[in-house]
C-alpha cells in the first residue's frame, strides 16, 4: 500500500483528477469534499500529506492548516495549498501559516503530483536527520530525546543522551574528553575530563547489548562504530 494522500476539495472533478494522477504514480488517496469530513477522518488515520482548497463550503482552509499545525497530533503533515486564490497575500499567508506549498489553479495535475513527491522527499530527509540508526541495533530519536535498544526503549539522562547522540552523528570518528565536555557544557564547563568516563560508564550499562558499539580509544576519547 502506498503513502496516503488527502485532498480537501469541493469541486467534483478536481478529486477526481487529482485522485486518478495520484493513483497512477503509486500513492492511496482518500477524497473530501469537505473540511469535516476530513477531520473527521483523522480520528482513524492520519495521512501522509494532505492537499487543500483554501475556499470550502464549511470552513476556509487557512483555518484547517492553522489548526492543525497548532495541533502536536498533526503539525507534522505536510499540507500542499491547492487553490484559484492566487493573490501574494493569500501565499504569504498560507506558507506562514505552515503550508509546505503553493500551488494556483488552474494547475498541472503532473506538477501537482511532481510537487507531492518532492514535499514528501523532504519531509523523509528531515526525519531522516533526526533519527540515528546504529547497526540495526540502536535507535536514537533526536527529537523525541529517545533510544532504543532491539525496539526495547532506554531510558537514559539529558547529558547520556547528549553523549551517545554526539558519538552516533559522528559515527567513526573518534571525539576526544575535550570535545565532548563542549558539546556538553562549552567554556562553561567546571568539571574534569574523567567525569566523561563516569557517563559513558553509566550509558554502557544501560545500554546493554548496544554497548559493544561505544569504543574507547585510549589516550584519546570516544566513538560509536
Amino acid at each position: 500500500m502506498g503513502r496516503l494522500v488527502a485532498i480537501v476539495d469541493d469541486e467534483p472533478d478536481i478529486l477526481e483528477l487529482v485522485s486518478i494522477h495520484l493513483e497512477r504514480a503509486g500513492f492511496e488517496v482518500k477524497a473530501f469534499p469537505d473540511a469535516s469530513g476530513f477531520l473527521r477522518s483523522l480520528r482513524k488515520r492520519t495521512p501522509d500529506l494532505l492537499v487543500l482548497d483554501l475556499m470550502l463550503p464549511d470552513t476556509d482552509g487557512l483555518e484547517i492548516c492553522r489548526r492543525m499545525k497548532g495541533d502536536d497530533r498533526y503539525d507534522a503533515i505536510p499540507i500542499i495549498m491547492l487553490t484559484a486564490r492566487g493573490g501574494e497575500v493569500d501565499k504569504v499567508l498560507g506558507l506562514e501559516l505552515g503550508a509546505d506549498d503553493y500551488v494556483t489553479k488552474p494547475f498541472s495535475p503532473r506538477e501537482l503530483v511532481a510537487r507531492v513527491k518532492a514535499v514528501l522527499r523532504r519531509k523523509k530527509a528531515k526525519e531522516d536527520s533526526r533519527r540515528i540508526v546504529v547497526d540495526d541495533t540502536l535507535v536514537i530519536d533526536c527529537e523525541k530525546y529517545e533510544v532504543e535498544v532491539k525496539g526495547r526503549k532506554v531510558e537514559l539522562t539529558s547529558t547520556e543522551f547528549k553523549i551517545l547522540a554526539l558519538l552516533a552523528t559522528n559515527r567513526g570518528r573518534v571525539q576526544s574528553r575535550e570535545q565532548i565536555l563542549d558539546h556538553l557544557w562549552g567554556h562553561e564547563k567546571a568539571v574534569t575530563d574523567r567525569t566523561i568516563d563516569v557517563h559513558i560508564r553509566n550509558l554502557r550499562e544501560k545500554i546493554g547489548r548496544a554497548a559493544k558499539l561505544v569504543k574507547n580509544i585510549r589516550g584519546v576519547g570516544y566513538k560509536v562504530e
